[in-house]
């Protein structure tokens, strides 16, 4: 006989209560104790309505019935079944005669049911323990049905299937049976370790994050299916990665992965809760003292020209020569993301064709290359993988297609032969202006990457200046919608700049989604940029992230910028550089980017830039005032010994703050 493996525990015995196996693989739940344990007893027979009680007596008790006893005062059924042979054959005798009168009772011929004395019989009522216990039960339902409704409010009902701990079957798998059942057991063993920390936590908001031990199967049985289907070449090495993740993984990135499955597995739709607001930002500066410190931000160019950073503007006979190579070149470019050759025709083929090479094949997302370990040099160093598929890299062209290959400019007499750039043009008659901090979003044209949308807001206050779609001059190859979030429609609904937005726009649509605001669209990246130097001054701030990448697609040279890929360097320095996505989880508690394939909203990630920058400006200030400076009016005062002059648009970072330092860091004033 085989070991039961509890597969059929949550099915019903189809034997019921006639089940006289002594350990049955099927569940007995339903089923009463005294019926399975204790044998046939004689059956008194009822009292029928001629001979009931008389009117006013008490109503009569069931004669309570009891199992037979074998001498020693045991009745249970661990007693009968632990009882002599003679016990055992006890049970079985009586069973049988007990089957025997059922079958007997069954064959009785044309029984009539409407003469029986049990249709005629009045019910008893239940004893007063019964009662108590149906109050007490009702009660409960109810308490749980208050608490439900409760929960509901939080997080809806679920419901999982019952499966075991064995890995689902499909087409092609990846590995063996007994491998696949190895890592699935290490998976589940290190969710079932996260889930308990849910559990012990006191926050009674978390509890319906807590799942069950059948929500756990089923979560460990998705992801270990997905990892099979969807990356069999490396399955292995994927779902290790994946276990090594958990083992570290931090009780509110484990809710915050649970929260997702929920979704995804039972719910299906988005639930009704609020996003998080993000905290409000407190500097305990008003504006004016932010702008006053933020001067100490400012990062000079001069010696950051090798990082991208233009810093003079072309001259005619450098322009001239870039031409005269485009077209020695006759339109062959290199394709940015798959690295092939192909041919662009700005303006067209007589054909019509804008680009050669056929379809794009490759990976959007750059790779990642996992932490080194000591054990690697035992188990062998791990992979470089791409997170937009989990392939190795290497392994495949790439997962993703686009309609046509693509290239960028990042010459800057290239850049300058297209569009000249332009320095930010003094304004008197404005007086100084407040620090701007602004982002750029781009597609592939004929051109390169070109500008197709400037945002620029206010800093601190984030209050919205300039939001603009833009037409490149070239042809459009791709809208790059996945990082820049401008798609066809966007361009096909916008409106002419200056013109007044109607005012059906804002409604809602029928099905209850709100429709986007349609954004206003300028005719070339020249007009977008005459419309952020109406809010700059050659003195004025300019604040963004990377932003080398967003003035050189303008094509604007400006003195006075601050950049957070400088105020928050990488540990390798230039040209690595800190995502700002991962700048603000870690810096604000803020998360961004969270649209998807939908893309990057240039507003949102302009809003973040600033807020960035604040949190230095509370930084730089705290350093400051423990060295003595105070502020007067708009300027910074320094302390009595310190020359303010000798390192003028410094900030407390250093000139050298965002590259690799080469030798002992210097002190400061």
């Amino acid at each position: 006989m085989f070991t039961p493996l509890g597969l059929f525990k949550d099915v019903p015995c189809p034997q019921g209560s006639k089940c006289a196996l002594l350990t049955c693989i099927f569940s007995h739940k339903d089923v009463s104790p005294a019926s399975v344990a204790a044998p046939a007893a004689t059956v008194t027979p009822r009292v029928a309505d001629s001979e009931a009680a008389p009117e006013g007596a008490p109503a009569l008790k069931r004669r309570k019935t009891e199992a037979p006893n074998d001498g020693t005062g045991e009745k249970s059924r661990s007693s009968l079944l632990t009882n002599t042979k003679s016990g055992r054959e006890q049970i079985s005798t009586t069973s049988k005669a007990s089957d025997a009168t059922r079958r007997d009772s069954s064959q009785t011929p044309n029984r009539d049911v409407k003469n029986l004395q049990s249709t005629k019989r009045g019910v008893s009522p239940p004893p007063k323990r019964a009662v108590s216990a149906a109050k007490s039960s009702t009660a409960a339902v109810k308490s749980t049905a208050q608490t439900s409704e409760a929960s509901s409010t939080r997080i809806p009902p679920r419901q999982a299937p019952k499966e075991s701990l064995n890995p689902r079957m499909i087409t092609k798998a990846p590995a063996s049976h007994s491998v696949r059942s190895a890592i699935l057991t290490k998976l589940h063993s290190a969710m079932v370790a996260l889930n308990e920390k849910v559990a012990k936590d006191p926050d009674s908001k978390r509890k319906a994050l807590v799942l069950s031990k059948d929500e756990l199967i089923t979560m460990a049985l998705d992801e270990e299916e997905k990892a099979a289907k969807g990356n069999p070449a490396v399955y292995a090495n994927v779902i290790k990665l994946r276990i090594v993740k958990l083992g570290k993984m931090s009780k509110e990135e484990w809710e915050k992965e649970v929260t997702a499955h929920l979704n995804t597995r039972y719910y299906k739709i988005p639930t009704n809760q609020e996003p998080e607001k993000s905290k409000a930002l407190i500097t305990g500066l008003s504006e004016k003292e932010e702008i006053v410190v933020a001067s100490r931000l400012v990062t000079p160019l001069i010696g950051r020209e090798k990082f991208g950073y233009v810093t003079k503007a072309p001259s005619q006979q450098e322009i001239e020569s870039a031409k005269e190579g485009l077209e020695l070149a006759k339109g062959f470019e290199s394709c940015d993301r798959c690295g092939g050759r192909f041919q662009v025709f700005p303006g067209r083929r007589e054909d019509g064709t804008l680009a050669t090479g056929g379809q794009c094949t490759f990976h959007p997302g750059k790779p990642i290359y996992p932490s080194r370990k000591q054990t690697d040099h035992i188990t062998g160093d791990r992979p470089a993988y791409l997170p937009c598929c989990n392939e190795t890299v290497g392994t495949s062209a790439g997962c993703t297609k686009a309609e046509y290959h693509v290239f960028k400019i990042s010459e800057v007499k290239r850049l300058a032969s297209i569009l000249q750039f332009e320095e930010t043009p003094s304004q008197p008659d404005k007086g100084p202006l407040p620090p701007v901090c602004f982002d750029c979003e781009m597609g592939y044209t004929t051109f390169g990457l070109e500008l197709i949308r400037l945002t620029a807001v206010s800093w601190p206050e984030g209050k919205e200046l300039v939001d603009v779609l833009v037409r490149p001059l070239g042809e459009i190859l791709d809208l790059n919608s996945r990082f820049s979030g401008v798609r066809p429609e966007h361009y096909a609904n916008a409106i002419p700049y200056g013109t007044s937005l109607p005012e059906q726009q804002d409604v809602g649509s029928e099905d209850g989604e709100t429709k986007e605001t349609p954004l206003q669209v300028v005719d070339s990246p020249a007009a977008a940029r005459a419309l952020l130097f109406n809010f700059l001054q050659p003195e004025t701030p300019l604040i963004g992230h990377a932003i080398d990448n967003d003035l050189n697609a303008c094509r604007i040279i400006h003195p006075t910028i601050i950049d957070t890929v400088i105020l928050y360097p990488h540990p390798r320095g230039l040209p690595m550089r800190m995502s700002l996505k991962v700048l603000c989880k870690r810096y604000l508690d803020r998360d961004i980017q969270t649209a998807g394939d939908k893309g990057h909203d240039s507003k949102e990630d302009a809003r973040a830039t600033g807020d960035l920058v604040r949190v230095k400006v509370a930084e730089t200030w705290k350093t400051l005032k423990r060295q003595g400076w105070t502020i007067e009016g708009d300027e910074l005062v320094a302390p009595p010994g310190v020359d303010p002059q000798l390192h003028p648009g410094r900030g407390v970072l250093g000139p050298g703050a965002g590259e690799k330092r080469k030798g002992p860091a210097q002190a400061e004033p």
